[in-house]
C-alpha cells in the first residue's frame, strides 16, 4: 500500500469535526477504497481547548491557517473556515501556490475567486475540489463534471437552500406566515440569527454561479444573477398556488438561450406532480438536463455536519487516489466568457396578486394595460379578503385580486405592471411570482 495521504484541516467547526471523525471511524475502509491510508496530521482553529468529540494527540496544531497551508508536513489542505476573503482565501492561495491540492466547502470563496483559484491549481500542479460547496451531500459537481461530461447541458435548476425550503414547506403545511416560520427555523438551527443571506437568495446565487460554470463551461459570474428572495411570500400566495395545482419553491435556474446563459434565483410556482415540488423541509434537489441523458434529478441533505463532511471526504479520497480533473470541468483557457442572457427575455406564465380599489373601471383598466402589452389572461379572481400584510386602513379601500397570465415575456409583464401602478389603479406594489412548468 502507498504512503499515507497527510491531511491538514483548517476550521474545526461542525463540518471540520465531522470530517475528522469520519476519517477516523471509517479509516480501514477508506484506506482500502483509496489504495492508501488517509491521516489527519495537522489542524488549525481558533480555540484549541474546545471539546470537538475527538482527541488532538498526535495532530500538529497551527494557530495560523496560512502557516498550515505552507507546511511540508501535509500533502492536502482542507479549508473549512468560510468567507470569501481574509484568511480563507489567503490560506487556499498559499496551499495551491505551494503545489498542494485543496478541498473546500466554501461557496462564497469560489463564487468570488473560483477562476483565480482554479488557475493557481492548474499552474501549481495541485487539484481544487469543492463538492461540498454546492448542495451539501448531493454529488452534483461530480455528476456534472464527470458522469455527464459527454452531454451538452441545456439547463440546471433546483432547490439549493434548505432554510428557504423549510420555511415554504411549513407555510404551506400549517398556514403560517413567513415571519413565524423563519423564527421556527432559527430556533431549530436551520437559519442564522441574521438570515438575510439565505432568505434573500444570495446563498442560492453563490451556489448557482458555481454550477453554471461547471455545467456550461463558462467563467464564473455571480454578479449577473437575477436574485429575489422569499420574504415577500404571503400565506395568500401559498393558498393560491395550492388551488392552482402548484407549490412555491425558491429555485436557482441556469439555462442556455439564444442570447447567452440565463441565471436567476427567485420564488416560483412549480406543478405539484413535479420532482422538485415534492422536495420538502431542509432537503435540497438539483435537476440537470442533458442532450443525451435527458433529465437527471439528485436530492438529499443540503447542509449539516455529516452531509457536508461526506462530500468533503469524497473529495479527499479522490486526491488520495490521484484523480485529476480540471476544477471547473475544463482548462481555464478553454472556459468561455460568460455572456449574460437578459432576465427580461424570460418567457413563461405569471401569477400576480394586486390590491385593487373597489371602484368602477379598475378591473377594466388593468385588463387594458395587459392587452396593450399582448398579455393574455388565463384567469382573474377577486379574493374575499386582503392579504395579511396590508395595513388596516387599506383593507376597506382595496380588494385582493389574483391574475394568472398565459405565457408572456418578463419585459412585457414588467412594463404592464409599471404602467398599472403609475395609473393608480392598484394600492401598493404587486406581488409577482413566475410559473415554471418544469
Amino acid at each position: 500500500m502507498q504512503e499515507p495521504l497527510r491531511v491538514g484541516i483548517a476550521g474545526l467547526g461542525t463540518v471540520g469535526a465531522s470530517v475528522v471523525r469520519m476519517l477516523r471511524t471509517n479509516s480501514a475502509s477508506i484506506a482500502l477504497k483509496a489504495g492508501r491510508p488517509v491521516e489527519v496530521v495537522a489542524v488549525s482553529a481558533r480555540d484549541r481547548a474546545r471539546d470537538r468529540g475527538f482527541r488532538l494527540e498526535g495532530i500538529e496544531w497551527f494557530d495560523d491557517p496560512v502557516a498550515l497551508a505552507h507546511s511540508n508536513a501535509i500533502d492536502l489542505f482542507v479549508e473549512l473556515i468560510g468567507g470569501e476573503d481574509g484568511v480563507a482565501r489567503a490560506s487556499v492561495r498559499a496551499a495551491l501556490g505551494s503545489g498542494r491540492s485543496v478541498v473546500t466547502a466554501n461557496k462564497a470563496l469560489l463564487a468570488a475567486h473560483g477562476l483565480e483559484l482554479a488557475g493557481l491549481a492548474e499552474r501549481g500542479g495541485g487539484t481544487l475540489s469543492f463538492e461540498a460547496a454546492v448542495a451539501g451531500g448531493i454529488p452534483v459537481v461530480k455528476t456534472l463534471r464527470e458522469a455527464l461530461a459527454g452531454n451538452r447541458i441545456d439547463r440546471v435548476y433546483g432547490i439549493l437552500n434548505g432554510t428557504c425550503n423549510y420555511i415554504l414547506t411549513r407555510m404551506e403545511a400549517e398556514g403560517l406566515t413567513f415571519g413565524a416560520c423563519l423564527k421556527a427555523a432559527q430556533e431549530l438551527g436551520y437559519a442564522e440569527a441574521d438570515p438575510t443571506f439565505d432568505v434573500e437568495g444570495w446563498d442560492t446565487a453563490h451556489k448557482l454561479a458555481i454550477l453554471t460554470s461547471v455545467a456550461f463551461g463558462t467563467e464564473i459570474d455571480r454578479e449577473s444573477i437575477f436574485v429575489e428572495g422569499i420574504a415577500s411570500i404571503e400565506p395568500e400566495d401559498i393558498a393560491a398556488a395550492d388551488e392552482l395545482g402548484y407549490r412555491i419553491k425558491l429555485l436557482g435556474i441556469a439555462q442556455r438561450t439564444e442570447t447567452g446563459i440565463e441565471q436567476r434565483v427567485h420564488p416560483a410556482m412549480v406543478p405539484k406532480d413535479s420532482d422538485i415540488a415534492r422536495i420538502a423541509g431542509v432537503t435540497n434537489a438539483v435537476a440537470v438536463e442533458g442532450d443525451f441523458v435527458g433529465c437527471v434529478v439528485l436530492s438529499g441533505p443540503g447542509a449539516g455536519g455529516h452531509a457536508t463532511a461526506s462530500a468533503v471526504v469524497g473529495d479527499i479520497l479522490d486526491v488520495a487516489r490521484g484523480l485529476r480533473v480540471a476544477p471547473l470541468g475544463r482548462p481555464i483557457a478553454a472556459l468561455e466568457p460568460y455572456v449574460r442572457a437578459q432576465m427580461r427575455t424570460h418567457e413563461g406564465g405569471y401569477y400576480l396578486r394586486l390590491r385593487v380599489p373597489d371602484r368602477p373601471g379598475a378591473f377594466a383598466a388593468i385588463a387594458q394595460r395587459m392587452a396593450d402589452h399582448n398579455i393574455s389572461l388565463d384567469s382573474i379572481v377577486q379574493r374575499n379578503r386582503p392579504p395579511s400584510s396590508a395595513p388596516r386602513h387599506l383593507c376597506d379601500q382595496a380588494q385582493p385580486v389574483t391574475i394568472i397570465t398565459h405565457e408572456t415575456t418578463e419585459r412585457a409583464i414588467r412594463s404592464a405592471l409599471g404602467q398599472i401602478e403609475a395609473d393608480g389603479v392598484v394600492v401598493g406594489r404587486a406581488q409577482l411570482i413566475r410559473i415554471e412548468n418544469l
